[in-house]
Order: C-alpha cells, then structure tokens, then sequence
C-alpha cells in the first residue's frame, strides 16, 4: 500500500513539472497550432527589438563577391495572418544605388516572447523589372508552416525552424552561443553577442553565422558556401 501511493504521488508530481514545461519550438516540417489571442505586434524580443521606425543599414559582400547595400525598416503596418496579427518590416537591397530585391516579412511575438516568423513578400529585380518571386511564403497557404526567428530565452544547443515552405523556404536555427564577441562598423561587442548558426536543406554547402546584440538586433553576418566566403555588417541603427 505505502509503495502504490508513492507511486501515486510521483505520478502527480511529474505531471506538475510537466505543466509548467514551455511548449518546445518548431522543428523541420512539424505542424504546430497557433492561438491569435497568445500574439502581439509590440516585438520587445531582447535581442531583435521591433519598435515602429526602427532602421538597420547593412553593407554586405555576397557569396558571389557582389557588394550590396541592405536597408530594414520596422513600418507601422500590420498584416492579419492566420488571425494573428503580424508586423510588417520592409527590406530593401540596392546594388549601386539599382534595386536588387524588394521583401515584405511578417513578424509576430507570442505570449512566451518567442518571436515568430509568419512568412514574406519577396521580388527580385533585373534592369529595374521583377525577375522573381521565388522564396515567398505565407503561413497557413499551400502548406507553409511558421517559424521561430528567435527564441524567448536562447540557449546554447536549441535548434529550430524558422520558416517551412517546402522547396521554397527551409531555413533552420541552431543557437551556438550567448557570448560571444564581435566588431562590425556598427561598434565594438565584447562577451554579449547571440550566435547562430542558420542552414537549409535547399542549399546544404551554405551556412550562415549571425551575431545579435541586445536591444540592437542582427550586428554581423558570416556566410560560407561553395562559392566563397559572404560577409554583412551594421554600418548604423536607429531606434523607433
């Protein structure tokens, strides 16, 4: 008799644990449910805060050896996706000055922090005309899946998706480390950087490193592939 309620007990007390337990992040093609009401457009993520009016300027040299000019801008409006209500931010690429590509991204955090990616609007220009669409998705169309940008709370050895359209957009995460130091133009930081390690299976000779800073966002990106090494830095920031 006591060895069965003792039992019971550590019964009731693993569910206990359980139920404080977070829900685990995405992975591969994985379904996962997504209440609206858990959602806000107020994206205060430590490291990738998304205030209105925010801008990031980037120079990047491309693993092809083209040199861009990378502009992101957090806008005041919103797309309803899923029910969820997502934040647009507009990124523009630009080659001496010519638009190369156009992107619409829809960002939304979740209850826990946890900042998700719910898909974008991407076009790729030629002598000033759309050339492509390739890369656009939409959560909850044609099977697209969202994805986490960036955990709530990174720890090293987390793995995640962060976006799943199959054949289209496969991009996946991987936390390496919480500190991590680096010197992008954008300034010196010393043991506080996020690093990640991004892959697809789409393109499985590219890898990219990206370093975070707190209450900045993405400072430094490091790619490598088959057709030579990439490099993007901040150059400047502005806080919304």
């Amino acid at each position: 008799m006591k060895m069965r309620l003792l039992l019971y007990v550590l019964v009731l007390l693993a569910a206990g644990c359980g139920a404080d337990e977070k829900p685990a992040l995405p992975q591969g093609s994985d379904p996962v449910k997504l209440d609206p009401a858990d959602f806000t457009t107020e994206i205060d993520n430590p490291y990738f805060p998304m205030t209105p009016g925010s801008k990031w300027v980037y120079k990047e040299k491309d693993v092809d050896g083209s040199l861009n000019h990378v502009e992101i801008t957090v806008t005041n409006r919103t797309k309803t996706i899923m029910g969820i209500e997502a934040r647009v931010v507009h990124d523009q690429v630009t080659v001496g000055g010519e638009l190369k590509e156009d992107t619409l991204d829809w960002y939304a955090q979740d209850k826990d922090g946890n900042l998700w990616y719910l898909g974008e609007d991407t076009k790729e220009y030629e002598d000033g005309k759309v050339a492509s669409t390739k890369g656009s998705w939409e959560a909850g169309v044609d099977g697209a899946l969202a994805g986490v940008l960036l955990p709530a709370d990174p720890q090293v050895g987390m793995t995640y998706r962060q976006e799943y359209y199959k054949g289209e957009a496969e991009d996946r995460a991987e936390v390496e480390s919480v500190d991590e130091s680096a010197e992008p133009a954008f300034g010196s930081f010393e043991g506080v950087l996020l690093k990640t390690k991004e892959t697809t299976p789409l393109e499985p000779d590219l890898v990219e490193h990206k370093y975070y800073a707190k209450g900045v966002g993405v400072v430094l990106v490091i790619a490598a592939s088959k057709e030579g090494p990439g490099r993007e830095e901040l150059i400047s920031f502005k806080q919304g």
